[in-house]
């Protein structure tokens, strides 16, 4: 697969523009988030890193609808946020699944705000628990399921409702190694099945350079746009090969980069899209 580092204006199926978001810390006013412009391709993967504080989460937060208090604009096929809605799903790095509630029914929760049938949802359900690998599972309560199991349920559940466009907030910072690298892989098997915009947010650049068609830099105080790489690698990647482990390398440079560092300016060449 191979994209060009920027969407046209008619492909952005999501677009940052100029966001910016502060809080009040001790009274003191504080940027989680400076002049972000970003565009997102409808079907692409983007990774976000960055170092803790240069607000990875807080931009997804305010995609997904739930703060609606900042400045600038983000848009979904062109139109104004309104906030939380069956077009966005989410996936958090605790699987928080309702530990009283079985795999079926913790999935049929994403289905909480649709107005189909009961048959029509138990179709869906059972379609998305067959899709994560978990088929057999259906009556397995969380505390019975190991911790891919259980963000299996939570990718599923993020997923039940079609949502088009898919956040995915550190979702498998939790596991041990062996298991995020199964993760990842099941991921790519998912997206490979589903035409999903998916935006991710990792500390792992490894993760960023396995899964994402573009990485965005983020650096901290205040979080800002640093870098926006397009990766011309074809799937499925190898960890091991030269052109991945360069680009991990390259990416952890940049990382590692004083904040104070202008490698490059994405907000004035994504822009033009806007």
């Amino acid at each position: 697969m191979t994209l060009s580092a920027i969407p046209t204006a008619a492909e952005a199926a999501v677009v940052f523009s100029q966001v910016s978001k502060r809080f009040a810390v001790n009274g003191q006013d504080f940027t989680a988030l400076h002049d972000i412009s970003l565009a997102l391709r409808e079907g692409e993967f983007t990774a976000i890193v960055g170092a803790s504080g240069c607000g990875k989460s807080t931009l997804l937060r305010l995609l997904v609808g739930l703060d609606r208090d900042f400045e600038g604009g983000i848009t979904v096929d062109g139109r104004p946020l309104a906030g939380i809605g069956a077009d966005r799903g989410i996936v958090f790095q605790e699987h928080r699944l309702f530990p009283w509630l079985n795999v079926r029914q913790n999935i049929a929760l994403g289905l909480a705000n649709d107005n189909g049938t009961a048959a029509g949802h138990a179709r869906l359900v059972q379609e998305h628990i067959e899709l994560v690998g978990l088929k057999g599972f259906e009556q397995a309560l969380p505390h019975q399921l190991s911790g891919g199991m259980a963000q299996r349920v939570a990718i599923a559940r993020g997923l039940v409702s079609s949502p088009r466009i898919l956040l995915l907030d550190e979702p498998f910072g939790a596991l041990d190694a062996l298991t995020r690298r199964q993760m990842q892989e099941e991921l790519l098997r998912i997206r490979a099945r589903r035409t999903v915009t998916m935006l991710l947010v990792t500390h792992d650049v490894d993760e960023a350079v396995f899964l994402a068609d573009r990485v965005v830099v983020m650096q901290p105080r205040p979080g800002r746009i640093h870098d926006i790489v397009a990766l011309d690698m074809a799937y499925p990647r190898d960890r091991n090969g030269g052109v991945f482990q360069a680009q991990v390398q390259a990416l952890v440079s940049q990382l590692s980069a004083p904040s104070s560092e202008h490698h490059h300016n994405p907000v004035s060449s994504v822009s033009l899209v806007l």
